[in-house]
């Protein structure tokens, strides 16, 4: 059963997922408490199946904060794609989403932010203004990650969301150091 999940996952057939929840409606509990690395939400999030996200959502909106092995949330993997629409969907679900860290120490914003992801940035900056001045375990601002990646409409898009800064975040320095100054310059 879980693997017809998968599937309608991949597809973002949400008709195959009504049927599946048919035959067996707790599915979808099973998939949270289950060890599984990621839930059928992580895939939908993933692939921008944004009809399959709402019907999750919907039923089952607890899954927005699942975590997979690499302590990612679905709106990680969204953001990392760039698929706005989801994004937001997921925000709506959960807005406290925003600040949760993977593995790597980096919310969803960092990893927005470093694939240089400029419609997701804005919404995630709107829903919690606050995500933009969370630091890595490097101690990089979001900033930081769209200059060391050269990600100039990202960090366009960054810097009109944040409005009248205080300049404070333009110069932190890193774990290193750099400001991000610095790292345009090197």
């Amino acid at each position: 059963m879980e693997a017809r999940l998968s599937e309608a996952a991949m597809k973002g057939s949400v008709d195959s997922l009504m049927k599946i929840l048919q035959e067996e409606p707790l599915i979808l509990d099973r998939t949270i408490v289950s060890c599984i690395s990621e839930t059928p939400l992580h895939t939908a999030a993933m692939l921008g199946h944004l009809h399959f996200v709402k019907e999750l959502l919907t039923l089952k909106p607890e899954l927005a904060a699942e975590l997979d092995f690499h302590g990612a949330a679905p709106l990680h993997l969204a953001a990392a794609k760039g698929h706005a629409e989801v994004v937001r969907q997921l925000l709506l679900a959960d807005p406290e989403i925003c600040t949760v860290r993977n593995e790597d120490g980096r919310t969803p914003l960092h990893v927005a932010a470093f694939k240089g992801r400029a419609e997701v940035l804005s919404e995630l900056g709107l829903v919690k203004p606050e995500a933009t001045r969370v630091v890595t375990d490097r101690g990089e601002t979001v900033l930081h990650l769209c200059v060391m990646q050269n990600r100039l409409e990202a960090l366009r898009a960054l810097v009109e969301e944040m409005g009248g800064d205080d300049g404070e975040i333009v110069n932190w320095k890193d774990s290193d150091g750099n400001t991000v100054l610095h790292i345009a310059v090197a």
